[in-house]
């Protein structure tokens, strides 16, 4: 069975997105910001919950159509053919309805609107007209947008935001999220065989993801999915196999081998910090392939040539932050200037970052960090002789 498929992602990283759709087996159909829409069968479905680095969520598309009216949001979610997705004892409801310049905008009505009109559309369907649905099956939770009265209904696959790798346990003051973290060190020439620093670690999630790409360990590989339970339009069988396939991918990469061709450091000045990061690392799988230290970017050094700096440095959002915000910009370029050919790429929603940090980024690409604008900054260094 093929499904009309959707991944929300950020905004200004939907090409690392679609690489990733396609990557997985699937057919892209139509790419619109924070957004990529595909085709996939089951296998696809299991495989980009279990594989993309970079989605929010996977989402299976129910219904498209406008609606200007509460009364015609009612008709047109009761004409899909929710039996096609939804078993009579369905747990459903809508998880989350959001709403841009559009004339319905109330999260309250979308719920039980919605939710009203695929009761109908199930006891109608199921000539059970009057009786109450059990609810007590599986659950399909509901994901709702509403973009200039275009009403989009898509059925959550996922769960838990596909940023929930299951390693995070502890986190720092200001983390980046893992989605975000993996697109933009895609965005990067970054290969397993470059060094990599990050000199604002946190709790390092940088490094971690950059190590989990280069063991081939799949970020959904700990963690559940809500449509394993969905036995109705997924044989389990699928699952089985997809959990599998990461496993054996896992397992084919030899860590020892990957420890002498890699060099990952983090470094920070919160030993708490550090002591979050090594955990966040050991329970990822991959301890042993980073370098975590107590260190102040001004002694940010390194005696090789062509290396990396991928960081998230801190952006004087805090009030304890802002007064030397902008020394520590001074701090990072300075020591930059010293790595020979390196390149450093950094995103920040700090305003002056390139003012204090001696040069005009190479690029500056807009990323919207949540509701947050942010910049991601690329410093490029020369690339290393062909051997």
């Amino acid at each position: 069975m093929n499904f009309e498929l959707m991944a929300p992602c950020h905004f200004g990283l939907e090409a690392c997105t679609k690489k990733e759709v396609i990557n997985c087996g699937c057919e892209v159909t139509e790419v619109t910001d924070g957004r990529i829409c595909f085709s996939g069968n089951e296998k696809g479905l299991a495989r980009a919950n279990m594989f993309m680095r970079t989605a929010e969520r996977i989402l299976l598309k129910a219904g498209e159509f406008e609606a200007r009216t509460w009364d015609e949001l009612f008709e047109k979610t009761r004409a899909i053919e929710w039996e096609n997705y939804l078993p009579w004892n369905a747990r459903f409801y809508v998880a989350k309805a959001a709403s841009i310049k559009s004339q319905l905008f109330s999260p309250r009505d979308f719920q039980t609107i919605i939710q009203k009109a695929i009761v109908k559309r199930l006891q109608t369907h199921y000539k059970r007209e009057g009786e109450r649905l059990p609810m007590d099956g599986a659950e399909y939770p509901l994901r709702v947008s509403a973009y200039k009265d275009k009403i989009v209904i898509g059925i959550d696959t996922s769960g838990d935001s596909l940023h929930k790798r299951g390693y995070r346990k502890l986190t720092a003051k200001a983390p980046i999220t893992e989605t975000l973290a993996a697109a933009l060190i895609m965005l990067t020439p970054w290969k397993r065989d470059r060094i990599l620093v990050d000199p604002f670690c946190g709790s390092g999630t940088f490094l971690i993801e950059a190590a989990m790409m280069a063991a081939d360990i799949a970020p959904g590989m700990k963690r559940d999915f809500t449509a394993t339970g969905w036995e109705n339009l997924i044989d389990r069988k699928v699952w089985y196999e997809t959990y599998d396939e990461a496993y054996d991918r896992a397992e084919s990469v030899s860590i020892k081998d990957l420890q002498q061709d890699m060099d990952l450091q983090g470094f920070d000045i919160d030993p708490d910090v550090l002591f979050a990061a090594r955990k966040n690392a050991e329970d990822a799988g991959v301890r042993e392939l980073i370098h975590f230290q107590e260190r102040d970017v001004r002694d940010l050094s390194h005696s090789k040539k062509y290396g990396f700096i991928i960081t998230n440095p801190p952006y004087g959002e805090r009030l304890e932050e802002k007064d030397n915000v902008g020394e520590l910009y001074r701090a990072l370029g300075q020591r930059f200037s010293l790595l020979d050919d390196w390149s450093m790429y950094l995103i920040t929603g700090f305003e002056d970052a390139q003012k204090y940090l001696g040069r005009n980024a190479d690029k500056n690409r807009k990323i919207y960090n949540g509701m947050m604008k942010t910049y991601f900054l690329s410093y490029m260094g020369r690339k290393p002789e062909k051997k």
